[in-house]
C-alpha cells in the first residue's frame, strides 16, 4: 500500500507542480491507466553501467528533461570532485547526439546544465555517430563525453551514455562512482537548467574522424574498388555523411544510397525497427540492389556504431550475421596487415561472441582476449594496453589490432574506444572488392573459412518482458537457472560471471556480470543474459558441428531445452 501511495503521490506532484513544465502537465493529465501510472513512477529511471535508456515521456521512469538533468547534474558533481573546477573549465565535456526524437534537445539540456556548473562543453554541431563522440573526447583532450542515443531501439526510446577521458564508455568500477553522485541529486529543483553560453563551443570534427578512419584502409586497388557496386542506407540515422565521405575518400565511386532512408528522422518511418540485425531493416536496400544488380547492401543503425550487410547470392541477397562478419573481417584485416611490425599484436572479443574469429586470430599467432558483453570492455582493454606501454609493464603491453562482438559491432584502429560502423563499412567494402577481384563473394570466402575451421551456427533469442512484473520474472529465471544445474546433458563447464572469473594473465579477474554460460563437449556453448538496458532476457547459442545440417538440428534441440527450462515455450 505504501508503494502505491508513493508513486501516486509523485504522479500527482509532476502533474500539478508549477516546477514541471506545461508539456509535462498536459501529458500526465491524459494518463488514466493505473498500470501506466505505476510504470512511469514506481522507480527512478536507473542510471546504470550503461547510463540511461528508456521510453521518452513524463515520469521518473522515463527519458525527459528532468531525468536527463539529474544524470547530468550528478555527472557534473563527479567531474568537479574528481578533476577540480579549473580542469573542468579547461578540458570540458564533449556532447554528441543522434537523429532520434529529442536527442538534440537532451544534448542541449545537458550542455546547459554542465556549463551552468562552470564546466566547458564541446557540443557537436550536427547529429553524428557514437564513435565520433568517442573520437572527439580524445581529439579535444576532454575529461568526459556524453552521447544521446538509444542505438537501434524503437522510436519511443532514447538514452544517455557517459564516456571517460579516453573516449571509452564507463565500465562498472567507474560507473559506480558516477552513480553515487547521480543518486545524491534527490530534488530536481536543485538542478540549474540555465546555461552559460560562454562555456559552450559548437564544433564539428567529421573531417578529422574520416582522416583517422582512412588510415585503417587495407586494400588500395582503385580499379577493384570502382568495380564494386554498393547500396548503402543509414536507416534515417547519423551514418550518411561520414560513411559516404569515407567511401569516397577511399575511391569507391559506385555507391548508391536509399533515398527514402537518408533523411534523418527519429520516427524511422520506413522500418519497423532501425536494427541492421533485422533483415526487414535492409529490405528497401535489398529491393534497390535487386533492380540494379549491386554486389552488397550495407545498413548502419541510427547512431552508426553497428553495421549489417547483405551480399548478392544469385538472384537473392543473403544476410551475413554479426559473428560471420567478425570472422570475415578478422580474416581480411589480419591477412592484409604486416603483423611482424607490431609488438605483441592482439584481438579482443566478448564472451558471447563466436570462437571462429578467435581461431582465425590464433592461426596468425595473435593473442586473443575475451571480455564481458559490451564494447566498453573492449575499449577498456585498448586503454589498458596503452597504459601498460607508458608504464613499461611488459605483461600487459599489447598492440590492439581488431575488436568485435556478435551484435554487429567492430573496430579496427584506436581512433575510437567504441564499435565504429564508419571504419567497419569501409573495411567491409574493401573486403568485398578484394574478394570480387579474385572471383569470389564474401559468402564464398565464408564457406572457405568453414572448410578450414569447421561449421559454426550462431543464433540469438531475445524475449521482452515489460514492466515491473517482467523485470521480476527475469530475475526469477536467472535464479532458477543457478539453482537447477545445466539443462544440457553434455555440459563440461558452467561459467557464472556473477562470481569472479579469472581473466587473461596479467589482467586479474573480469568484473562480475549477470551471465551464465554452458560449455558443451564439442565446443558449442549457450549463454543466458538479461539485457542491461532493456527489459529483455537474451539467450546466445554458438553451435559447432561438422556441417550446416547437423548444426541446425542441434540448435533446435538446444533451443527447446533452454526455453522449456525458462518457461518461455
Amino acid at each position: 500500500m505504501e508503494c502505491k501511495l508513493a508513486y501516486k503521490k509523485i504522479f500527482e506532484q509532476w502533474k500539478t507542480d508549477e516546477f514541471f513544465d506545461a508539456a509535462t502537465h498536459d501529458e500526465l493529465s491524459a494518463v488514466t491507466d493505473e498500470k501506466e501510472i505505476e510504470d512511469r513512477f514506481y522507480r527512478d529511471l536507473e542510471f546504470g553501467t550503461g547510463g540511461l535508456r528508456g521510453v521518452m515521456g513524463a515520469g521518473t521512469n522515463r527519458m525527459n528533461k528532468y531525468t536527463v538533468g539529474k544524470a547530468t547534474a550528478g555527472l557534473g558533481k563527479y567531474l568537479l570532485a574528481a578533476y577540480g573546477a579549473e580542469v573542468c573549465k579547461e578540458r570540458g565535456v564533449v556532447i554528441g547526439y543522434d537523429t532520434r526524437n529529442n536527442s538534440n534537445y537532451f544534448a542541449k539540456t545537458a550542455a546547459n546544465i554542465l556549463s551552468g556548473m562552470g564546466i566547458k562543453v564541446f557540443l557537436h554541431a550536427h547529429a553524428r555517430p557514437t564513435p565520433q563522440l568517442s573520437f572527439s573526447v580524445k581529439f579535444w583532450g576532454a575529461a568526459a563525453g556524453i552521447v544521446i542515443t538509444a542505438s537501434h531501439n524503437p522510436k519511443e526510446y532514447n538514452g544517455y551514455k557517459v564516456y571517460d577521458e579516453y573516449g571509452c564508455q564507463l565500465v562498472p568500477r567507474q560507473a559506480k562512482q558516477v552513480i553515487a553522485y547521480v543518486d545524491s541529486v534527490e530534488d530536481y529543483r536543485s538542478i540549474n537548467f540555465d546555461g552559460n553560453d560562454e562555456l559552450i563551443i559548437v564544433a564539428d570534427v567529421t573531417d578529422e574522424l574520416i582522416n583517422e578512419v582512412c588510415r585503417q584502409s587495407r586494400f588500395s586497388d582503385k580499379k577493384a574498388k570502382e568495380n564494386l557496386h554498393i547500396i548503402y542506407t543509414p536507416l534515417h540515422g547519423t551514418g550518411n555523411v561520414p560513411v559516404q565521405q569515407a567511401l569516397r575518400a577511399e575511391k569507391f565511386t559506385h555507391v548508391d544510397s536509399v533515398p527514402e532512408q537518408t533523411v534523418p528522422d527519429g520516427n524511422f518511418p520506413t522500418v519497423a525497427s532501425p536494427n541492421p540485425e533485422d533483415r526487414r531493416a535492409l529490405e528497401m536496400g535489398i529491393a534497390q540492389a535487386k533492380k540494379t544488380g549491386a554486389d552488397i547492401v550495407l545498413g548502419t543503425d541510427p547512431d552508426c556504431d553497428r553495421v549489417g550487410a547483405a551480399v548478392k547470392a544469385g538472384n537473392e541477397y543473403q544476410l551475413i550475421t554479426g559473428n560471420q562478419m567478425g570472422a570475415l573481417l578478422m580474416d581480411f584485416v589480419l591477412s592484409n596487415t604486416d603483423l611482424s611490425a607490431l609488438h605483441k599484436p592482439a584481438v579482443v572479443k566478448t564472451v558471447v561472441t563466436s570462437e571462429l574469429g578467435a581461431e582465425i586470430a590464433k592461426k596468425y599467432g595473435l593473442t586473443v582476449f575475451s571480455t564481458l558483453t559490451g564494447f566498453k570492455f573492449i575499449g577498456e582493454k585498448i586503454t589498458q594496453f596503452e597504459q601498460a606501454r607508458k608504464e613499461n609493464d611488459s605483461t600487459r603491453d599489447y598492440t590492439f589490432v581488431f575488436g568485435y562482438e556478435e551484435s554487429y559491432g567492430y573496430l579496427a584502429g584506436t581512433h575510437a574506444r567504441d564499435k565504429d560502423a564508419v571504419v567497419s563499412s569501409l573495411l567491409i567494402c574493401e573486403m568485398a572488392a578484394y574478394h570480387k577481384a579474385h572471383g569470389k563473394t564474401l559468402l564464398d570466402r565464408m564457406n572457405e573459412i568453414y572448410d578450414e575451421f569447421g561449421y559454426y551456427r550462431d543464433a540469438l533469442d531475445s524475449f521482452t518482458l515489460k514492466g515491473k512484473d517482467g523485470l521480476e520474472k527475469i530475475s526469477s529465471m536467472m535464479a532458477d537457472l543457478r539453482n537447477g544445474g545445466s539443462p544440457f546433458e553434455e555440459t563440461v563447464q558452467i561459467i557464472d560471471y556473477s562470481k569472479p572469473v579469472k581473466a587473461e594473465e596479467g589482467f586479474g579477474y573480469l568484473p562480475t556480470s549477470n551471465v551464465l554460460k554452458y560449455v558443451l563437449e564439442d565446443g558449442s556453448w549457450i549463454a543466458v543474459r538479461p539485457s542491461g538496458t532493456e527489459p529483455k532476457i537474451k539467450i546466445y547459442y554458438s553451435i559447432k558441428a561438422a556441417d550446416k545440417e547437423a548444426a541446425e538440428k542441434k540448435l533446435i534441440d538446444i533451443q527447446n531445452a533452454i526455453q522449456t527450462k525458462l518457461g518461455l515455450k
